[in-house]
C-alpha cells in the first residue's frame, strides 16, 4: 500500500516507522537462516510463531511485556524441541536475529524526513533483550514507543495512538512504514497513511513527494 493510497485528501506530515524489517535488514530472513541453523526446515521457528498457539501466546507475552526475554526463550526453544529441533534456550532470541545488520540508508532516510522538519517516531514491537543495542534511538527518532514499555503491541490500534499522542499529531496526519501488512492495517484502522517496506529505495521513493525529500 503506497503512502498515497490511504486519504490522499489528507496533509501527512509525520512519520511512524517499525525497527526490525525496516531500520534493520529482513526479520523473516534472519529467522529463516536460523531455522536453516538447526538442521531441520528452515521455516520452522516461522511457522511455529505464527501458527503454533503456545509459541504465539509466549510472542505476545514477550512483545507486550508480561515476560522477559529469558522467559519466552525458555518456553520457545521448548516449542521448538517438541517439533524436534534441539536447541538451547540460554541466549536463543540473540541467535535468531544475529543475522541482522542496520540499514544505513533508511538511517539517512529518516533523518533527512527530520531535517525536513517531519517529526519520526519508532513504533516497534520489543523481541529479545540487546535488539536495541549499538542504536541510539534517541537519535533516530522523536519519539520512541517500545510494545514492552507501554504494554501494547502491534497492530493493537491502541499503540498507534500513543505514537502520535507524543508527536502531537492527529492520525490522519501520519503514515505508518512497516514491512508486514497486518500492522500497516491495524495503522489504517485510525486513519494513518501506509507504506509497506520492502527495500530503504523503494519507501523513499514513496515518500519523496509527499515529504519534501529527494528520491
Amino acid at each position: 500500500m503506497d503512502a498515497l493510497s490511504n486519504g490522499a485528501e489528507k496533509t501527512r506530515t509525520a512519520v511512524l516507522v517499525d525497527f526490525g524489517g525496516v531500520i534493520t535488514s529482513s526479520v523473516l530472513q534472519a529467522f529463516t537462516d536460523f531455522g536453516a541453523s538447526l538442521g531441520g526446515d528452515p521455516r520452522l521457528p516461522l511457522d511455529l510463531l505464527s501458527r503454533d498457539q503456545p509459541s504465539r501466546a509466549l510472542l505476545a507475552d514477550h512483545e507486550c511485556g508480561r515476560i522477559d526475554a529469558e522467559a519466552f526463550e525458555r518456553g520457545f526453544a521448548e516449542r521448538l524441541r517438541a517439533h524436534g529441533a534441539d536447541v538451547s534456550a540460554e541466549g536463543l532470541t540473540a541467535r535468531m536475529q544475529a543475522g541482522m545488520s542496520i540499514d544505513q540508508d533508511m538511517l539517512a532516510l529518516l533523518g533527512d524526513l527530520r531535517v525536513a522538519g517531519h517529526p519520526v517516531a519508532l513504533v516497534s514491537n520489543s523481541f529479545g533483550a540487546g535488539t536495541y543495542d549499538g542504536v541510539d534511538l534517541a537519535a533516530l527518532a522523536d519519539v520512541v514507543v517500545i510494545s514492552a514499555v507501554v504494554g501494547i503491541r502491534k497492530p493493537s490500534r491502541r499503540i498507534y495512538s500513543i505514537a502520535c499522542e507524543r508527536l502531537c499529531v492527529a492520525p490522519e496526519e501520519a503514515v505508518m512504514i512497516d514491512d508486514l501488512q497486518q500492522n500497516l492495517d491495524g495503522a489504517a484502522r485510525i486513519g494513518i497513511g501506509g507504506v509497506l517496506h520492502t527495500s530503504a529505495a523503494d519507501t523513499r521513493r514513496q515518500l519523496a513527494e509527499r515529504f519534501g525529500i529527494s528520491a
